[in-house]
């Protein structure tokens, strides 16, 4: 029987066996099972590293050593115990079934593929009742079970569970592999060719069926191409249908608002914010929808960007929309651009600019005469810049001409939420997108996840902005450190200046207790819950903090305590009822700018990711005040989390500490398959590594698609770009 990719599992292989790889793996079809990769080889003499071992399922190729039959003392019959080896460490093994079944099997000299989940007992490693195959040892018959694989010098070991051991997908792929006929390639003749890589047939050959390594390697730069090949060509395709949308053009106009307001700026602008600009502008003058992501540094001025698009908008006639993701974020963008802007923001108001725009601000608290008012001043068009929550994607939120949104830490906000505003234009057009994001992205990222969007950065930080230093406090190491981090707290207020104490959650009863959103990382070795606002609120102002003007914020907060909590902060000393140290959650994570602020201490420091916690400490030191960050943790000095800590300290750039943060996730976690809960589509392609193989893809899909935009030549890469593209996981990537 002829097989082709498509070919579904179920009638080749066994009903059983086909559910089972579905069931674990979701592999359908004949090609879904060609893509399932080994995770290493095997090599014979080459036994498995036992001390490497941990509790999870593995497959182990190792040699008996002994096997004893062993009566047991709490019940009538006997166990076999055997024991493994890989000639330095040991591993045992332990049968209660079928004993001389398994005795007359295993001999010491045998060798072998042995899987299931390794537990201990004892302090040592051991499986109970694990499958096995057996490599024939000199002079004996080979396995019965064995397969042509075992054969080789190269046994592949698969991504396996406790119920379907690796030789049994091996013997799978064996199986297909016999009647397997491919038709097409996906990767066109000329790019395959131009790049020196294998045909598909013979790449799938090699990666399961190798011969050397040269065999496996050759085939996982085939294989690794493609996969980038086809996101590229996804990419490329949304790229180019995005070109052909209508937009509104919204020419830059002299003598405007904007003029005015860059006239009026307090400041120089950064080199880097003139370029970044002259882009948008260029995007904006277009008639087609700009789509950029707009990346930098924290505090490198991503908001004067920004609101300089907006009133280029404004100015030619348009209104501009900031969606931001948590009304405290809302509520700081419309303080900043009232005060950036002045008279400019109250226009036709009493003590406003005549010829000024107004801000509007819609959040889901705003009392009603609020949200009335707020909707008249979008829909007449009087407010020229909006800025709001998931309120703003309400139907009865309508403007009167929408040219841009802005979109705020994008990456909260899911694909139908940012659509939903796009939508609003209202005369088929399409607006104007910006999307910013204050966690910088390594570049084979962005080329990735975001590679369907023009990508400015900002690195250059603007004049005024002091240095951070940053230091980590182990209170079980030295106990007097965490009382010094209280005693600069407090010599801080005694200057003016303001702290942030971190903490990873609320606290209180009667109440679900839980973290407030972010990327906190949970440690595996805490003995304790983590600290919690409310708590280290009362043993502060009742302990180390007495006197200090102390407060706390969390997300339970309505959002007028939260705006005022955060208006009193940003008090000058002796201005009412002024806070000197704020406890809070990491809800003042992103868009706060308090120029008083000079300590950001996080408790539980452990808790929270690298690019986190890069992000608490860009909200001191933004006022030319130095800026002290303080890391405080109970993880031990030797442990993964310390490393992490550590790496923050040693830096304050974003872009080698996003790396940092990202190498240590999953891949699919950097792609988004997690938030989809699909597998990821990248199975040997490494968007952190690989950095050469996407530029090439990306090169290769881009001319192509030029020449043929909807793949009506290449059928077989076009039903691949269908399917990534309609699959859930994808729609992480989608960006427009």
């Amino acid at each position: 029987m002829s097989l082709t990719v498509a070919t579904p599992l179920a009638g080749v292989i066994g009903g059983r066996t086909a559910s089972a790889l579905e069931s674990a793996f979701d592999l359908k079809t004949v090609g879904d099972l060609l893509h399932h990769y080994p995770r290493r080889y095997a090599r014979r003499g080459e036994l498995t590293a036992l001390d490497q071992l941990m509790e999870e399922h593995a497959t182990v190729f190792a040699e008996v050593a002994s096997v004893r039959e062993v009566p047991n003392r709490t019940r009538g019959g006997s166990r076999l115990e055997v024991v493994v080896t890989d000639g330095s460490a040991k591993l045992s093994i332990t049968f209660f079934n079928k004993i001389s079944y398994h005795r007359r099997r295993l001999r010491p000299g045998a060798q072998g593929l042995f899987a299931g989940r390794v537990g201990s007992f004892r302090g040592q490693f051991q499986l109970t009742h694990p499958e096995y195959v057996l490599v024939a040892a000199p002079g004996d018959e080979p396995d019965p079970e064995a397969t042509a694989a075992f054969a080789r010098n190269l046994i592949p070991v698969y991504p396996a569970t406790s119920t379907l051991p690796s030789w049994r997908i091996a013997k799978s792929i064996d199986v297909v592999f016999e009647g397997l006929v491919i038709e097409d390639d996906l990767l066109p003749d000329l790019v395959r060719a131009e790049h020196g890589l294998l045909e598909l047939g013979e790449a799938l050959r090699r990666i399961h069926h190798p011969d050397t390594d040269e065999d496996y390697q050759t085939a996982r730069e085939r294989l690794k191409f493609d996969e980038a090949f086809v996101l590229q060509a996804v990419l490329a395709q949304r790229r180019n249908r995005t070109a052909h949308l209508p937009a509104v053009k919204r020419i830059e106009v002299s003598g405007g608002l904007l003029s005015r307001f860059d006239a009026a700026l307090p400041f120089d602008l950064t080199a880097g914010q003139h370029e970044v600009s002259a882009a948008v502008f260029a995007d904006l003058a277009r008639a087609h929808p700009m789509h950029r992501l707009l990346q930098g540094e924290v505090g490198s001025g991503k908001t004067v960007v920004a609101l300089r698009a907006m009133l280029a908008v404004v100015d030619a006639g348009g209104q501009a929309a900031l969606l931001a993701p948590t009304e405290v974020l809302a509520q700081q963008h419309v303080r900043t651009i009232r005060k950036l802007l002045g008279p400019l923001a109250e226009g036709g108001l009493l003590g406003g600019s005549s010829d000024g725009t107004r801000v509007a601000l819609l959040t889901g608290s705003a009392t009603a005469a609020t949200r009335r008012a707020a909707l008249l001043d979008v829909i007449s068009g009087a407010a020229g810049i909006v800025v709001g929550t998931h309120a703003l994607l309400e139907d009865r939120v309508q403007f009167n001409d929408l040219g841009l949104v802005v979109v705020d830490e994008q990456h909260r906000f899911g694909v139908e939420q940012r659509a939903a505003l796009a939508a609003k234009s209202g005369d088929g057009s399409r607006p104007h997108v910006l999307v910013m994001t204050a966690t910088p992205i390594p570049r084979t990222v962005a080329m990735t996840v975001f590679g369907d969007l023009e990508i400015s950065t900002l690195r250059e930080l603007p004049a005024g902005r002091a240095e951070i230093t940053t230091h980590v406090v182990a209170p079980l190491e030295a106990p007097a450190h965490l009382d010094r981090v209280w005693t600069r707290i407090r010599e801080e207020a005694a200057k003016g200046g303001r702290s942030y104490i971190v903490c990873p959650r609320i606290g209180g009863t009667g109440v679900e207790d839980e973290a407030e959103p972010g990327d906190a990382e949970t440690d595996e070795e805490a003995k304790r819950a983590p600290l919690a606002v409310l708590d280290v609120y009362e043993s502060l102002v009742a302990g180390p903090l007495a006197g200090l003007r102390v407060a706390a914020l969390h997300g339970r907060l309505a959002a007028d305590e939260k705006d005022d909590l955060l208006r009193r902060f940003a008090a000058a000393p002796g201005e009412g009822d002024y806070i000197d140290v704020l406890v809070c959650t990491t809800v003042v994570e992103v868009g706060v700018d308090v120029g008083q602020a000079v300590v950001m201490a996080v408790l539980d420091a452990d808790r929270f990711g690298v690019s986190q916690l890069h992000q608490l400490r860009g909200r001191v030191g933004r006022s030319g005040l130095p800026g002290l960050c303080l890391l405080v943790t109970e993880a031990r000095a030797d442990s993964p989390a310390r490393e992490r800590l550590a790496a923050v300290a040693a830096t304050t750039d974003g872009f080698e500490l996003a790396r940092i943060d990202l190498a240590a996730r999953k891949e699919g976690d950097v792609l988004g398959a997690a938030q989809s809960g699909r597998r990821t589509s990248l199975r040997l392609l490494s968007v952190l590594r690989d950095e050469s193989v996407i530029i090439a893809a990306r090169e290769a899909a881009t001319a192509l698609l030029a020449t043929d935009p909807e793949l009506a030549a290449h059928p077989e890469l076009a039903r691949a770009v269908a399917e990534l593209g309609g699959d859930q996981a994808a729609a992480f990537l989608e960006r427009s």
